[in-house]
């Protein structure tokens, strides 16, 4: 069983920026390609960006496109997110979770998640 803890939340005003971690609490058999969501008071959980076991692969939800940056230090078992201009929209808690090879937007087919982490930008 694969646990994944989330870090680096916190308040931010607007146009600032916020770097998000996502790490196992445990070993893990290897890599494993992670996707990023966040879910917003009242709103359903949405994808936010993707990326594959090996790093090569990367895809974002439209939204962030242009501000948010994923990637991954497969040495430190780790998959950041970089959050740049970050607006009152995106307000939310923010998961990682973990699938063997998939990192799509389709958050029923991942195996793992962690607890979350909050982001709050302020206007």
């Amino acid at each position: 069983q694969v646990q994944l803890v989330e870090s680096g939340g916190g308040l931010v005003q607007a146009g600032g920026s916020l770097r998000l971690s996502c790490a196992p609490s445990g070993r893990t058999p290897g890599a494993y390609a992670v996707g990023w969501f966040r879910q917003a008071p009242g709103k359903e959980r949405a994808f936010v960006a993707g990326i594959s076991r090996t790093g090569r692969n990367i895809t974002y939800a439209e939204s962030v496109k242009g501000r948010f940056t994923i990637s991954r230090d497969n040495a430190k078992m780790s998959v950041y997110l970089q959050m740049n201009s970050l607006t009152p929209e995106d307000t939310a808690v923010y998961v990682c979770a973990a699938h063997l090879l998939y990192f799509g937007s389709d958050y029923a087919r991942y195996d793992y998640w962690g607890q979350g982490t909050q982001v709050t930008v302020s206007s």
